[in-house]
């Protein structure tokens, strides 16, 4: 092949419509060849087993059979180290530029840097598109042109800048034509880059009209069933935020919010990205942690004696999903009750989760342990206890996950709820005054 070609890299986009880069791309006057890196920097720190990798190979190999049944084209997969996979990407074929869609995770950020320097180095233009969320990093902050850290001021501007244009599709699925065609497209298995297929699967997204009218009312309580299953979907991009918020923005204000809580937590990490690692309030890196290991283990484990904490460490250890709100309570658990460095959570969290988002797992966990933006209280500690009987009060969530409860077997509780409390209170008051 002589005829220069535009490479596009599909990252947290994995979908072919209402894809704002590869539309971008098919529009630039070349042809198009689709890429994916298994990013061999991100997969060796994952179980072998992991369930987001089986998700994310079996809808490029999806997306793969599309091509080539429509278009006569593919999506090539390669395995390793970005710029190694890009130096044999420009040895195949002559790249005139590679275009993607923006990421906005610190790891992401710094990769993105070091590919961008090294194909200008050699003439390769590097080009990033707006895709994963409605608005992005300044497009929304307060009139000093400082970050917003409150929510409500946040999502307020947010609902006053939305009309048409940010909302407005981007043609990509009819512009496909535009693919490269016969060639060998390289492509990969599980095994090649040491995985196996996990017995985990990603459901189906389910926006029903009747779960949006629900979900104001009924999110709370677990075993309700009004969740979407669209967190995954987002994370991975094989859905159009666009699309997702022209559906429910004039049938739920609560669903809609969740998902501007989703943008706020973005730009919270792409502001201020040392929240990855650090407590966005200074002082609370201060905390004496107790960090018990044995006490983990049983928080990981779903044996803590609490069961409404217990079932949702469950379900995530079965199904890689945990209920929102009990996603909040587990949390409030590990931090103030066994007084467990957020950090130890947050990362546990990131290994199960499938609907995985660093922007968003980090800015919930913050928020739980008091020490993030718009933060609840640290004096603020879910009672597990109290908990039930608010919103699972016919126990349908704990017995469904928590088999053991009430026999012999199930263990007692792990820390008595007011002594957790006068300690949580006492450690925090030392730390942050």
């Amino acid at each position: 092949m002589t005829t220069p070609v535009i490479i596009f890299w599909f990252r947290r986009d994995l979908r072919l419509h209402d894809n704002a880069g590869l539309a971008q791309a098919l529009g630039s006057g070349h042809r198009v060849l689709p890429v994916f890196i298994f990013d061999a920097n991100i997969l060796t720190e994952l179980p072998k087993d992991d369930a987001r990798v089986t998700f994310i190979f079996d809808t490029l190999q999806t997306l793969r059979a599309e091509l080539e049944a429509k278009y006569g084209s593919s999506l090539a997969l390669y395995h390793g180290e970005p710029l190694a996979v890009f130096e044999r990407i420009l040895h195949a074929y002559p790249v005139a530029a590679v275009y993607t869609n923006e990421d906005y995770e610190p790891y992401a950020r710094e990769r993105d840097d070091a590919v961008n320097r090294w194909l200008s180095a050699r003439s390769v233009a590097f080009h990033c598109f707006k895709d994963h969320v409605v608005f992005e990093k300044k497009e929304i902050v307060k009139d000093d042109s400082n970050p917003y850290a409150v929510y409500t001021p946040y999502m307020r501007k947010w609902r006053r800048l939305l009309n048409q244009a940010a909302l407005a599709m981007y043609p990509s699925a009819e512009r496909l034509a535009g693919l490269v065609t016969c060639l060998p497209f390289p492509n990969i298995s599980l095994a090649d880059m040491g995985f196996v297929r996990s017995s985990i699967t990603v459901p189906m997204h389910q926006l029903s009209m009747d779960r949006l009218q629900r979900y104001a009312t009924d999110r709370d309580f677990p075993a309700r069933l009004v969740a979407s299953g669209l967190s995954p979907h987002l994370r991975f991009g094989t859905v159009s935020i666009r699309q997702i918020v022209q559906q429910v923005l004039n049938i739920s204000d609560t669903f809609c919010n969740e998902l501007i809580w989703r943008e706020f937590f973005s730009q919270i990490l792409w502001h201020f990205p040392h929240t990855a690692h650090k407590s966005f309030k200074p002082r609370y890196d201060h905390i004496q942690w107790r960090n018990d290991q044995s006490e983990f283990v049983r928080w990981c484990e779903g044996t803590t004696g609490y069961p409404l904490v217990d079932a949702g460490m469950r379900q995530l250890n079965a199904t890689g999903l945990m209920h929102n709100r009990v996603r909040m309570i587990t949390a409030s658990f590990l931090c103030k009750h066994l007084l467990i460095d957020w950090r130890w959570g947050e990362a546990y969290f990131a290994r199960k989760l499938l609907d995985y988002d660093m922007a968003s797992n980090i800015g919930n966990w913050q928020w739980v342990a008091g020490c993030g933006v718009d933060a609840a209280p640290y004096f603020r500690m879910f009672n597990p206890t109290t908990q039930i009987e608010k919103f699972d009060k016919h126990l349908d969530y704990i017995q469904t996950w928590v088999d053991d409860w009430g026999t012999f077997d199930y263990p007692a509780p792990i820390v008595d709820h007011a002594t957790a409390r006068e300690r949580c209170l006492r450690i925090y008051r030392q730390a942050v005054g």
